[in-house]
């Protein structure tokens, strides 16, 4: 079975989720270290997901100069 691909919206909501668990006092110890964990990762999605995106978007930009110059 494939493991499912988290969107940046859906990982962005979950960071925002989490972090409110943490700020109100709802998670104890033993679930902290897992939730923060869980964050690392999704922070490491999404720096990945921009990074990307912003890589797509200037080759886009640069294909669309060069076929407006010729």
């Amino acid at each position: 079975m494939a493991k499912q691909e988290i969107k940046y919206a859906q990982a962005v909501a979950e960071i925002e989720d989490i972090l409110e668990q943490i700020e109100t006092g709802q998670l104890d110890v033993d679930e902290l270290t897992g939730k923060v964990k869980r964050v690392a990762f999704l922070i490491k999605l999404c720096k990945s997901k921009l990074k990307e995106a912003d890589e797509e978007i200037k080759k886009i930009l640069s294909q669309d100069i060069t076929e407006t110059e010729d």
